[in-house]
Order: structure tokens, then sequence, then C-alpha cells
């Protein structure tokens, strides 16, 4: 059972370290904890804290990109392969469309992230563009509701 909380200033050192696991960081671009604060405080950006039997489990940032669009910027879990990521983006979902009026999620991932790319899929998201960061292969999913 896990559930989703706004996030506090206070889990931005586990954020961080969630960031900078060898499983994690691959797929990332890892931000400094000035980073997170600078971005917590924006009133555009969604920060929500993923906990696990009551312990954080991960995080993710959501960001406004249009009135009904949000981008799903992040989504770490400190635990891959366990269900926690896939049932995260099930309730961001729900999120989304019950709290902040969406029609459209999209997102990016590294090509290489095969474990992300399956859950997408598997979970209704389509590939819209393809593009690239610092000479890795960039894929662009989205979902409508």
């Amino acid at each position: 059972m896990i559930e989703l909380r706004k996030s506090r200033f206070e889990d931005i050192p586990s954020f961080v370290l969630y960031e900078s696991a060898p499983e994690t960081s691959d797929f990332i671009i890892p931000y400094t904890s000035d980073k997170h604060h600078e971005e917590m405080n924006n009133s555009n950006i969604n920060y929500l804290s993923i906990f696990s039997e009551g312990a954080l489990s991960g995080f993710i940032i959501l960001v406004k990109s249009s009135s009904r669009c949000i981008e799903l910027r992040r989504l770490v879990v400190d635990k891959r392969g366990h269900g926690l990521g896939q049932e995260a983006l099930k309730l961001l979902e729900s999120y989304c469309i019950n709290e902040l009026n969406t029609k459209r999620i999209w997102l990016d991932v590294f090509s290489s992230n095969k474990r992300g790319l399956h859950i997408y899929n598997k979970l209704g998201y389509s590939q819209f563009k393809v593009g690239e960061h610092n000479g890795k292969s960039l894929l662009f999913l989205e979902k409508t509701f």
C-alpha cells in the first residue's frame, strides 16, 4: 500500500540520495539539494513524496506545462523491481486528473531505460517525439484522458 503526500523541504536529502543511486542516476539528470529547494519553491511545480508502508520511498516532480497539461519530470523510487514505481504512476495519474484537472501527461525517458519504458507502455503511454540529450536518445511519451 502506497500513498502520495505533498513533499516537504525536509525530504530533500532523501531525494538527493535516491537520485545518486547507480540504478537511478543513469536514467535521470540528478539535482543538487539547492536545485530541489529552488524547484520546490516554484508555484508551477508540484513535488509529491511516495510513502510505502508509512516510510518515505521515493518522489515525483510534476510541472504544469499548460493549463491542462502536466509534464512528469521525475519519478524516483528507492527500491526498483517491487512495483512501487508502477503503483506511484497510477496514483499520480489520478492526482493529476482529480487535483490538477489534467487532460494530458507527458514525459521524456532515455531509450536505455527499458524498465521505465516497459511500465509507461504497459500503462498506456505512447511515443510522440524523439530527441537527444548529451548524445543519448530521448523518447517523449504522452497519455491523454
